[in-house]
């Protein structure tokens, strides 16, 4: 692959679909820094899974991907280029294996937004840990991290077992009580998805995971945890949280 000229020709097509009105709304949005092209996700995919449509070696795919994460316009990083940098890797992610989760980790240290931290997190470092479970232990450390997105990234990296119908509940529920009386909003809600994703394939578990720590989780974690389940449940459960003693 010639790197350099995938990058370029990427960087091109997203140019071609500027919108500067977008660019400007979704700066805002983000409260980003960062330079904003204006492209929506769907063609910004289109235009960077191009580049991969045939699969590449695994080093041309990381490289391909660490130059567009590195991409700068008058000093700054441009946003459509993270995007595209990610989407190489979710759409090649069969190509990756165990070595690669710390440029995953590197990539979540160097953002500032659930925009490029979420797909790293759940369909990169997920995905390798489903596939490798011996790397689950790399996220016990991750979960006790100072850094707040890569706590978050420790739980949404548990997606993808919940969703195949192989959760790792001891971690769900490990993480789930380190985490619980978490002040950041990000990862509030990223334990509330966890446990509304479980809900829809065992919400016995949740009832009673969500039962045994009503004093200690936000309303944030409570409401999603709560939203999937039986209406029953969810009433009983809305009651005891709102009665709980504060």
């Amino acid at each position: 692959m010639d790197v350099e000229g995938e990058v370029a020709r990427i960087l091109a097509e997203l140019r071609d679909r500027a919108d500067p009105v977008r660019a400007e709304s979704e700066r805002r949005y983000l409260r980003s820094a960062f330079v904003h092209i204006g492209v929506p996700v769907p063609a910004l995919r289109k235009v960077a899974v191009s580049a991969v449509r045939t699969p590449p070696p695994r080093g041309d795919l990381l490289a391909l991907a660490a130059a567009l994460w590195t991409v700068e316009d008058a000093g700054r990083p441009v946003h459509e280029a993270r995007m595209a940098a990610v989407e190489v890797l979710v759409r090649r992610v069969a190509l990756l294996d165990a070595r690669d989760v710390p440029v995953a980790e590197r990539m979540i240290r160097d953002s500032s937004s659930w925009v490029y931290v979420d797909n790293l997190a759940e369909r990169v470092v997920g995905a390798l840990v489903l596939r490798t479970p011996g790397l689950a232990p790399v996220l016990d450390a991750w979960a006790a991290d100072d850094r707040m997105w890569i706590r978050r990234s420790a739980l949404l990296a548990l997606l993808p077992g919940v969703r195949t119908g192989a959760p790792d509940l001891a971690r769900i529920d490990r993480f789930g009580g380190a985490l619980a009386g978490e002040t950041e909003f990000f990862i509030r809600k990223a334990l509330g998805w966890v446990l509304r994703e479980q809900s829809k394939k065992d919400p016995a578990w949740v009832v009673r995971w969500v039962e045994a720590h009503l004093g200690e989780i936000s309303g944030v974690t409570f409401r999603e945890a709560v939203r999937r389940l039986p209406e029953g449940d969810a009433a009983r459960l809305t009651d005891a949280y709102k009665a709980r003693p504060r």
